[in-house]
């Protein structure tokens, strides 16, 4: 298998590169760089920018507003937007909901619904997990029950991220509680202004609030806002989901994150002597390079066989790429935390004396740490990742 780009791939990432160096937003960019979180307003800013040059839902049919991009093309341009860095396009509406409408839903759904993600018109949000259904997420307990031309939505999702700012959510409920588990689950839209509904932050380690609780209260939701069949939205979720892991893999953070570790290591001293100098640094940061070559390849593969598993079948090597990328990009933030030391902790941006003078380039170095313990479970843990490929890679 050739996994060589051709001349006319490099120079589609030689226009994407140069798209990304001139238009992101200074601001934007240091502020990813440092691991800050953007406000809702820098996102939605920058993705206008990006759809203007027509590139906010490239992996989307062309009938829908996507380029019509290889799937060559398509890595290429997420791995230059993670390097660059700039913020991706909201996952939750382009990259999970909208593929399933496209895929599942109706024709008043796609006409409706797609359009105004694509514009970022609406932002979404996901209701999967719930407390006691996240690895085992066909446990989860959210019920629809239908009332005439209406579902009565009752349960709690929670880590539902950036619910705060979300217009529609997504969620997995219950419609057939005599059903096996998978087997009584539907894929239902709703609108988060609706009565009964309840947002309330959950503070994380980083001190930030990006995750939430969500109660639904006899929320009242019209059957048209049902995706496919009722009772097959497992097999939507797994659809998404192997989209999802897929994007875990982000090769492109972590070849960004190598680039900072190299760069603060050859300023940062410990003993006299840049960190950098030290044969055991090296040799970790050597590792870790060696890993995320081996990760790149591999999803190169996935790449070279996309499309060969059927419509809605998603690749389940998807699950490689979510193990690997996971554990790579913790061991990127520890590297980081190794090469500051204790001008890895946070600072107070707005009592600070000026003694810190390292602080502009460490800066939430240690909170991003802390964050990125989260990623070997959301999308589906590890270990289900392991079982996932025990047996539909396997065959065991």
């Amino acid at each position: 298998m050739d996994l060589s780009f051709s001349r006319e791939e490099v120079a589609f990432r030689d226009e994407v590169r140069a798209f990304f160096r001139d238009n992101v937003p200074p601001s934007t960019r240091q502020k990813l760089q440092e691991g800050r979180h953007l406000s809702k307003q820098e996102m939605i800013d920058w993705w206008r920018i990006l759809n203007k040059k027509g590139w906010g839902v490239s992996h989307w049919p062309t009938e829908y507003g996507g380029t019509g991009w290889s799937s060559v093309q398509h890595y290429i341009f997420n791995e230059e937007l993670q390097m660059a860095p700039a913020p991706a396009p909201l996952a939750f509406g382009v990259s999970m909901v909208g593929p399933v409408i496209y895929t599942f839903g109706n024709e008043a759904q796609k006409k409706h619904y797609l359009p105004r993600i694509a514009s970022v018109e609406d932002w979404w949000c996901q209701g999967f997990s719930e407390p006691g259904s996240g690895s085992d997420l066909a446990s989860l307990k959210t019920k629809a029950e239908r009332r005439g031309d209406k579902y009565i939505v009752n349960g709690q999702k929670t880590w539902t991220t950036l619910a705060q700012y979300a217009d529609w959510i997504f969620c997995l409920c219950r419609t057939d509680p005599a059903a096996k588990k998978q087997t009584g689950i539907s894929f239902i839209l709703i609108d988060m202004k609706s009565k009964g509904i309840t947002v309330r932050p959950i503070q994380t380690i980083d001190g930030g609030v990006e995750v939430n609780e969500v109660f639904l209260d006899d929320v009242e939701v019209p059957v048209e806002n049902l995706v496919g069949e009722e009772n097959k939205g497992w097999d939507y979720a797994k659809f998404l989901l192997g989209n999802e892991r897929t994007g875990i893999a982000r090769v492109g953070v972590s070849k960004e994150r190598i680039r900072r570790i190299r760069d603060l290591a050859s300023k940062v001293e410990s003993g006299g002597k840049p960190v950098m100098a030290d044969q055991g640094f090296r040799e970790k940061l050597a590792t870790v390079e060696i890993e995320l070559k081996a990760l790149e390849l591999t999803q190169l593969r996935v790449v070279a066989d996309e499309g060969k598993h059927g419509k809605g079948k998603p690749n389940p090597a998807s699950s490689v790429l979510k193990i690997k990328g996971s554990e790579i990009q913790q061991a990127t933030t520890e590297l980081l935390m190794e090469v500051i030391g204790p001008f890895a902790a946070p600072f107070d941006e707005h009592g600070d004396d000026g003694s810190n003078e390292a602080m502009d380039w460490t800066a939430q170095i240690a909170p991003s740490y802390f964050n990125n313990r989260k990623v070997s479970i959301y999308g589906g843990s590890n270990e289900i990742q392991r079982n996932i490929i025990t047996k539909a890679v396997l065959g065991l």
